[in-house]
């Protein structure tokens, strides 16, 4: 279970997220929705501590992962990564092989176990629906797959290491349809082991993709149902108007 409590993060003295209390259920896709700048992608980073890295921001409030108190003093945040990956808007390989970018984690976690390394690859590379693309060309340079194919190394990547949450900001926004329609099928079979967050613009997207949607609106949360009452019957005019498009 993952639940925030009465959250609020500030830039400065700009208040970006505005009390936001909810729970989002496990091993289950909830997408997180609304105009740009309202605030979702900083929600999202609220669960590995990817804020922590800005200057500036001032955190209040509780992010519970696993009856845990992530923002409490003495938590291993490196840990907590390991636990909670994270995929990013624009496909980012490292400058290594196929293998290794998927390897890396584990090596930097200091297993040495090759044998291990090696069967950790090809389970992610399956898990993540690259293996049969790239079984034979591990080697090459990441740089050399399409985009699509990066993006999908990228949630082997984080596959790798073994998280329990996956944190995913827009990851099909710079992809070509069909790139997206096969990261989209990857979310749904996902789920099934991992609870998966996705920051996305794209309503469509959403409700494809997603069980539950949380809508932002300028920092705060207007609203938090499973996806098809969002779409078809929400309880808030706000809400409504975004979802048919009358402004965003």
């Amino acid at each position: 279970m993952i639940e925030a409590k009465n959250l609020n993060l500030y830039y400065g003295s700009f208040q970006a997220l505005k009390d936001i209390s909810m729970k989002v259920p496990e091993k289950s896709v909830t997408a997180l929705i609304g105009p740009s700048g309202c605030g979702k992608s900083t929600f999202l980073r609220t669960f590995n501590r990817m804020n922590d890295l800005i200057a500036g921001v001032k955190i209040e409030g509780d992010i519970i992962v696993d009856d845990m108190n992530i923002y409490a003093k003495g938590v291993d945040v490196d840990s907590l990564r390991k636990r909670i990956g994270m995929v990013f808007q624009k496909p980012n390989p490292f400058a290594k092989s196929i293998y290794e970018n998927v390897a890396y984690g584990m090596r930097v976690n200091g297993v040495n176990d090759e044998k291990l390394i090696k069967q950790t690859v090809e389970e992610s590379l399956k898990q993540a629906a690259l293996w049969d693309e790239v079984k034979d060309n591990l080697k090459k340079s990441a740089y050399a797959l399409s985009g699509g194919q990066q993006q999908r190394l990228c949630i082997a990547r984080a596959l790798a290491v073994e998280p329990t949450i996956l944190l995913m900001d827009e990851p099909a926004s710079a992809l070509d349809p069909i790139s997206t329609s096969k990261i989209e099928e990857l979310i749904h079979e996902l789920k099934k082991n991992y609870t998966i967050l996705i920051v996305t613009h794209n309503m469509q997207q959403a409700a494809r993709v997603s069980d539950h949607t949380a809508f932002f609106y300028m920092g705060s949360l207007i609203e938090f149902n499973e996806t098809k009452t969002i779409f078809t019957n929400p309880e808030n005019q706000q809400t409504q108007n975004y979802v048919t498009g009358r402004f965003g």
